[in-house]
């Protein structure tokens, strides 16, 4: 969309009231409803409806009424309360001439009071000819919804901050001025795109700063991505500058090599075609190709990282400050174990003798007890198999015992916990018990043994969720579920 600043003049605070308050609403809306933009505005003597027909007669604002009657920024009126905030805080006064356009932003020329000229550029995203932001660029990251004024908003802030901090650390960038929405102020360059240069004095110190300047990047933890002959601007004395920095990754991001590498292959692609820098190399070395294949070639694996990496500072596509708060204290704590791991050593082998041996014994005569008596005895509570089915290991064993007749000799096997054990051991130490009580005992505990696993198999088969595809056969008289069922609710 064409930027026509004629109209911003004409404009009065109630029509940038209005105007804010439709971004207001957009932050959770797609369409605004005009009665929401109404009563954000809070206009003193109403007219909203007709402001928003002004706007709309301007282009500042689109109506849609599909659904309900709403309305939605555009561009052009995101483009007005960026140029006005910016105007307010007395960055620039004027607005000229397009001096470039990009698949993602377009870039004007401005003017300060004192007549100082500086570059605004203004992000477009979710343009037809190039959409595919949500696989190409890292702006979503965990989002799913997105606004393309929104994610025009995240890349200017982005840029702003990757161009602030690689001004600060002396690379030859535009210096960045102010940012506010989708709009960034920068310093403007004096000079030419590389791709427009047909003849260079030095184009071999000129090959050589800018391989210099990614692999310096890189030592500094950033990634260009798109580091070409579009984004390189070169004055008369062949200085170079880089610009557009949006797409910027961390060295850490898991495609870092790749990227590294397509910048690097970028640069010799376009000075072999338009220089034949690789050929006159050749000729001049003559023997010694491989060795220029394998030294001058910068390569990924071979860049050392600097102390001052500005990843971590701006929290890069690929590394997060979260992630390097986590990984420091992993550090920390692995130094600290490795300390102490010769003493940790020392204790346990002290605790280790010092424990019995006959603790460590396993008793025979618990070997038959069921699981939750052998949990139970440990904490010292009843056990219990599962209240929720009104089952239990003792209560079970209980109406296992009752069809037999004698009572008095079923009931020392069957008493709950460690009840059972002492009594038993009582038994052995009475004189009075005869050997053929204890063969009868022993059977009658294996009998009773083998039905309590009977039940136990039972109640497991009951628990049978209530939305199964099969629920309705449970239902007839005739099938085995059910008279497992009737079996268990009689346990």
């Amino acid at each position: 969309m064409k930027l026509d600043v004629n109209a911003l003049r004409y404009l009065t605070k109630d029509d940038f009231r209005v105007l804010t308050a439709v971004e207001m609403g957009m932050r959770n809306h797609e369409i605004v409803p005009a009665e929401l933009v109404d009563r954000i505005a809070g206009l003193k003597h109403g007219g909203t409806y007709k402001v928003l027909r002004n706007l709309l007669k301007n282009k500042l604002v689109h109506h849609d009424a599909t659904k309900y009657d709403g309305y939605r920024l555009t561009y052009l009126g995101y483009d007005f309360l960026a140029i006005k905030t910016l105007v307010n805080r007395g960055v620039f006064a004027s607005v000229g001439r397009q001096i470039g356009v990009g698949k993602e932003s377009d870039i004007f020329e401005v003017a300060t009071e004192d007549g100082t000229v500086l570059a605004m550029k203004l992000h477009r995203l979710g343009r037809t000819s190039f959409r595919a932001v949500k696989s190409k660029r890292d702006y979503l990251r965990h989002r799913r919804s997105f606004n393309w004024l929104y994610l025009s908003r995240l890349a200017a802030l982005k840029e702003f901050a990757f161009m602030k901090a690689l001004g600060d650390h002396g690379f030859p960038v535009p210096t960045a001025v102010d940012c506010n929405r989708h709009c960034v102020i920068m310093s403007l360059v004096q000079g030419y795109p590389l791709v427009q240069v047909k003849e260079l004095q030095n184009p071999d110190d000129v090959f050589d700063t800018i391989l210099g300047l990614i692999v310096r990047l890189a030592e500094h933890g950033l990634i260009h991505c798109d580091f070409n002959e579009f984004n390189i601007m070169i004055d008369d004395n062949e200085k170079i500058t880089v610009i557009d920095f949006p797409q910027m990754v961390s060295v850490s991001h898991r495609n870092a090599q790749m990227f590294f590498d397509r910048d690097i292959e970028c640069i010799y692609k376009f000075f072999n075609k338009r220089f034949n820098l690789t050929s006159e190399k050749e000729e001049e070395q003559d023997g010694s190709e491989s060795d220029v294949e394998g030294n001058s070639r910068p390569s990924f694996l071979s860049v050392k990282k600097a102390a001052g990496s500005l990843d971590k500072e701006l929290a890069a596509s690929g590394f997060t400050r979260k992630e390097q708060v986590e990984m420091d204290k992993y550090i920390d704590e692995d130094a600290e174990g490795h300390d102490s791991g010769s003493d940790d050593d020392d204790e346990e082998e002290e605790v280790g003798d010092a424990v019995p041996i006959d603790s460590l014994k396993i008793d025979q005569d618990h070997s038959d007890e069921p699981d939750c008596n052998l949990a139970s005895r440990d904490s010292g509570v009843p056990g219990t198999f599962s209240e929720e089915h009104g089952t239990s290991c003792c209560g079970e064993n209980r109406l296992e015992s009752s069809p037999s007749g004698r009572n008095g000799d079923a009931k020392e096997p069957l008493d709950s916990e460690g009840k059972m054990l002492s009594q038993e051991d009582e038994d052995n130490d009475d004189s009075s018990s005869d050997d053929d009580d204890d063969e009868e005992d022993a059977e009658l505990t294996k009998k009773l043994n083998k039905q309590r696993k009977k039940a136990i198999a039972a109640a497991h088969g009951r628990r049978r969720p209530v939305s199964s595809r099969n629920a309705y056969k449970d239902k007839g008289k005739g099938t085995m579920n059910s008279k497992i069922q009737r079996q268990a609710c009689k346990w």
